[in-house]
């Protein structure tokens, strides 16, 4: 049995959608971020770097098996299922090469960028907001290409993207976002419970331009009238913004 212990972030619930998506049985152990639940021992037994999502196989060859880090996760339990990564050849290093811009971007950079346009520092705001511009460029023009990120089939590094958590601007990302949201069990993944729905749209939900306006600074990766982003002036310094509520289990 595989159980996942994580939490109401889109990065904890990316394995839930792959596990629901390959139709396979499985336990959820909550892990409460608000409650720090994730430095208690028995979590870091499984997670020492104490981030979820972390899983444990006990039906693993070789024995039970214990990962942490949801691109490792994701990954595994492609490869063991046989779904959503090729197996070999050009299409699979397509995939993984996406997987790891999600992972090694979009997740990281605009995570920063929630927390920075919550503070009184223009320089670091203005950082990640154009480091945020530059990356919804990239997905743009590779959405342009293809139905999915990594070409036409739907596969981890979409789940991996996890629509709510970027902002989409173009008309292909809108349509990725409409298809995504589409599939059953992203939608049975997504709704692990009230509490996850909503975290799932959270800040940087569908609602883009509502959202992004009401945050200094964070508004320049609102899209104007003729389609250009504006760059954000590092010579206004942003007000502090309240900080999100965290969610109920």
């Amino acid at each position: 049995m595989i159980t996942l212990h994580t939490w109401t972030t889109p990065n904890g619930r990316k394995p839930i959608i792959l596990l629901e998506e390959l139709g396979v049985p499985y336990n959820v152990v909550p892990v409460d971020l608000g409650k720090r639940q994730q430095f208690e021992p028995a979590f870091l037994a499984i997670s020492p770097n104490n981030k979820i999502p972390a899983l444990v196989d006990d039906d693993a060859a070789g024995g039970p098996l214990t990962m942490f880090e949801s691109g490792a996760i994701l990954t595994y339990l492609a490869e063991k299922h046989g779904q959503l990564l090729p197996a070999a050849g050009l299409a699979r290093y397509r995939v993984l090469t996406w997987l790891h811009w999600q992972i090694g971007g979009v997740g990281p950079m605009f995570g920063q960028l929630g927390y920075f346009s919550r503070q009184d520092d223009a320089d670091a705001t203005g950082h990640f907001v154009e480091e945020a511009e530059r990356l919804l460029d990239v997905l743009d023009k590779q959405l342009a290409n293809g139905a999915y990120l990594a070409g036409d089939e739907y596969s981890i590094a979409d789940i991996a993207l996890y629509p709510g958590s970027w902002p989409p601007r173009s008309g292909s990302a809108r349509s990725w976002v409409r298809r995504w949201t589409a599939r059953p069990r992203c939608s049975a993944g997504s709704g692990w419970s009230a509490s996850a729905r909503r975290c799932a749209r959270g800040w940087l939900g569908h609602r883009a331009d509502v959202r992004y306006a009401a945050r200094p600074g964070v508004a320049a990766l609102r899209p104007p009238a003729h389609g250009r982003s504006r760059r954000y002036s590092r010579s206004r310094s942003p007000a502090r913004s309240p900080r999100r509520q965290p969610c109920a289990a």
